[in-house]
């Protein structure tokens, strides 16, 4: 199914969840979660990678046809997979993880498979598994953060005076699409959409959303409430760029802020707390620090310089200032003020520290670093100031 160098990175992966299961007393854990499966496999298919406490992974596959390995089988349905074990030697597990992230119907369904175990949590253990990255993967981290920062620099030169926020994004994305990015916006959690990113300018800066992201805006439709809406970009408004790094199947996170002509004073001071926020907390965010602790210097900060007002929202306030990135945009750990999560050294996260200036839009940048022993390293690489577009 993969070439001998990329089993060996899958193991040191099925290593980690495998001190997962160990640490929750179960057996093996049945994934099915197309985040979860690329992170098992390498790729994403119809099926379930089947994950035993000790002992390689089995891949049972619905689709597509033509994956080949010793470790591959194809079933037409879920419930042949103990039949299988018992024909490859494998133990029944007394204690099985399934995915609680996934649908109800899914849970119930696999459950049932295995009829006489005890069930545990193996979205927990892969959330925990994920949060510390692979050399390999923080090189496919670092790929995406470089082509991203290669899209933001080009940005300035695809603005024409009347545009709206819609016709700038889609420009964007367009850039994006060409620079080789594969266009899918990856999130954990079902109530969470949005196609590509986000550029907000003006008052829909201050729109809120129903989804529990940083900035928020109008949308096109309801549909999908978030985002740019149409806002002729005029004097005096920032503009926010917010859009995908996802080169490689793992994203960068990133954020620059544009101006359509002067921004007043306030908007400018506040983009100079978000870049301090960023100096501070790079220092400080080292391996056995409490996420926590970065939420509340970042709050800090904010406070003294007397932006608390802006500060990640105005209308409605984001409950975080930072998160894990990866496969998926909002991995462990979350910067929140009652988080219990600890950094450790090879996390990636993304950080930003964002205000919404009424009447102005949103300003504030946003960077993904890596968990190092001396602080925070940046890997998303592009200016920090406001760029003017005219």
């Amino acid at each position: 199914m993969f070439s001998s160098e990329f089993h060996a990175e899958i193991l040191r992966r099925c290593q980690k969840i495998q001190a997962g299961l160990q640490a929750v007393g179960a057996d093996a854990a049945l994934i099915h979660t197309n985040a979860n499966l690329y992170y098992t496999s390498g790729r994403v298919f119809n099926g379930y990678t089947y994950i035993p406490a000790k002992g390689e992974p089995h891949y049972f596959v619905r689709r597509p046809v033509g994956l080949k390995g010793d470790s591959v089988h194809y079933i037409h349905k879920p419930e042949q997979i103990p039949a299988l074990l018992t024909e490859l030697g494998m133990p029944q597990p007394r204690r099985i993880a399934l995915e609680w992230d996934g649908s109800h119907g899914d849970y119930v369904r696999l459950a049932a498979v295995f009829p006489e175990a005890e069930v545990a949590n193996a979205s927990a253990v892969m959330r925990g598994a994920r949060a510390v990255k692979t050399e390999y993967e923080l090189a496919r981290l670092r790929e995406s953060a470089v082509k991203h920062a290669e899209v933001y620099h080009r940005i300035e030169s695809i603005y024409r005076d009347g545009m709206t926020d819609i016709e700038l994004q889609i420009e964007i994305e367009r850039l994006l699409r060409l620079h080789g990015n594969l266009g899918l916006f990856r999130i954990n959690g079902q109530s969470m959409e949005i196609f590509m990113g986000n550029v907000l300018c003006g008052d829909n800066a201050d729109t809120p959303t129903p989804y529990d992201f940083a900035m928020g805006g109008a949308g096109m439709s309801c549909s999908i409430p978030v985002g740019a809406n149409g806002t002729l970009m005029r004097p005096g408004m920032a503009v926010m760029v917010d859009m995908c790094g996802n080169f490689t199947g793992y994203m960068t996170d990133m954020t620059r802020v544009y101006s359509i002509g002067e921004l007043p004073q306030k908007a400018l001071d506040a983009h100079c707390c978000s870049i301090e926020i960023h100096r501070q907390m790079s220092q400080m965010g080292k391996p056995g620090v409490a996420a926590s602790d970065l939420y509340h210097k970042a709050v800090e900060i904010a406070h003294e310089a007397g932006l608390d007002d802006y500060f990640m929202g105005h209308t409605q306030k984001a409950g975080f200032i930072g998160h894990g990135v990866g496969i998926e945009v909002n991995e462990a750990p979350v910067l929140a003020p009652r988080s219990k999560e600890v950094l450790a050294e090879n996390q990636v996260i993304a950080i930003e520290p964002k205000f919404v200036i009424p009447h102005v839009g949103a300003v504030g940048i946003e960077d993904t670093y890596v968990v190092t022993p001396d602080g925070l390293q940046a890997i998303t690489q592009a200016p920090v100031d406001i760029f003017p577009l005219f």
